[in-house]
């Protein structure tokens, strides 16, 4: 963890109490969220729950991988730079494990764009959000997320 963060502070009354498509539905999709920062994750984790997400957060690659073994996530956000198994290995191997599980990266650093590079070259296509992540920007792609991934719920196409 690293000490006072450099991240803009939104008012937990700035952010929307749920999203109008989770308000009618029992099913609350479990997203995981990672980063070595407790701050952050504890907080996108709260902002996802505030809005009808089962959100857990979590502060490493391992810890994540345990977790999701107990509770297996339809959504992973994960920063890259992670402590030990970086953001990208870990959403490789949770692809790998959860096939239909939905991954969006995030980072502040430039440095990333080299890792989602060889990433892409091996055959793995992440979304990458910049930090600092927007609560409405992050609810945005977090529903879009999980909106590609209903129609292959359903019946397979003809």
């Amino acid at each position: 963890m690293t000490g006072k963060s450099r991240f803009p502070v939104i008012p937990i009354e700035d952010i929307p109490s749920s999203l109008p498509s989770m308000a009618s539905s029992k099913h609350r999709p479990v997203v995981l969220v990672v980063d070595d920062e407790s701050a952050i994750a504890d907080t996108l984790a709260q902002i996802l729950t505030m809005s009808g997400y089962a959100a857990m957060p979590v502060y490493d690659g391992e810890e994540a991988l345990e977790t999701a073994l107990l509770m297996p996530p339809e959504l992973l956000i994960t920063d890259v730079m992670l402590p030990g198994m970086s953001g990208i290995e870990l959403a490789i191997t949770m692809r790998r494990i959860f096939p239909d599980c939905r991954v969006l990266l995030f980072s502040g650093q430039a440095a990333t764009t080299d890792l989602l590079t060889s990433a892409k070259r091996a055959g793995h296509d992440f979304t990458l959000l910049s930090k600092p992540v927007y609560p409405t920007d992050l609810l945005r792609r977090v529903s879009e997320s999980l909106d590609v991934k209903k129609p292959r719920t359903g019946a397979a196409p003809l």
